[in-house]
């Protein structure tokens, strides 16, 4: 299995000492490092964005879903889910995909205002996510633009694992003949493990299909002893 590139606990360090503000400071202070940490031991939450488009650059956060994990149990009852206001328009196209409406983000707080408590839900825990660019994108460019400092953070990509398991079981001959490995969107990987369908693009809902995804996937293909290194990215 691929490791990290990155030596997490060494780079949380350096964050914490170059990190300007407190709310960040906190953050990578109390950050999970403990990279060898047996799977069953992390305490994971699955993180979602509902976005104004996919474009990290130009478009903006709309709401976040947050659920707290472990290989065992979901913490629904400590699940967040916000809408907030984002710094550019909705388009047509991003409301029939989340529905969240003009009236509502009207109506929402901006980013800044959640942030000290959507921190707060995260520190000490190793974030989930199905598909690594989006949450980690969207989340630094909207701090740099709120208070001028993006925010770093290790995670693990349930995508990416399930890219992991599609080439494992492809085989040496499947790769020779560039074999399809398969969907990766979040429903199709959920189907393979027989969970549940659940309507897509509502940022809780994405967070807690994403929870359970990673129970099943490190129940399918990983010892509970596994050092949480082997998973994070």
């Amino acid at each position: 299995m691929a490791k990290s590139p990155l030596d997490w606990p060494r780079r949380y360090e350096q964050l914490l000492h170059s990190a300007q503000n407190s709310l960040l400071k906190d953050f990578y202070k109390q950050a999970f490092t403990n990279q060898t940490a047996p799977l069953k031991d992390v305490p994971f939450v699955a993180l979602d964005f509902e976005t104004t488009g996919l474009d990290a650059n130009t478009d903006d956060i709309v709401s976040v879903g947050l659920v707290p994990f472990n290989v065992n149990r979901i913490y629904c009852k400590e699940s967040r889910h916000w809408v907030v206001q984002p710094r550019r328009d909705l388009s047509e196209e991003s409301i029939v995909i989340h529905g969240i409406t003009h009236s509502e983000i009207d109506e929402a707080p901006d980013l800044n205002r959640i942030l000290a408590p959507l921190l707060d839900a995260l520190k000490g825990k190793v974030v989930v996510v199905h598909y690594a660019a989006i949450e980690r994108h969207f989340f630094y460019n909207a701090l740099l633009t709120r208070i001028k400092e993006g925010i770093e953070f290790a995670l693990v990509d349930t995508m990416d694992l399930e890219r992991r398991a599609l080439k494992a079981r492809q085989g040496l001959l499947g790769r020779l003949f560039n074999t399809r490995l398969g969907s990766l969107r979040l429903s199709d990987t959920r189907e393979r493990y027989s969970l549940p369908l659940y309507q897509n693009h509502n940022a809780l809902t994405d967070a807690l299909a994403t929870a359970e995804l990673l129970q099943a996937q490190l129940s399918y293909h990983y010892r509970l002893d596994t050092p949480l290194s082997e998973i994070w990215l």
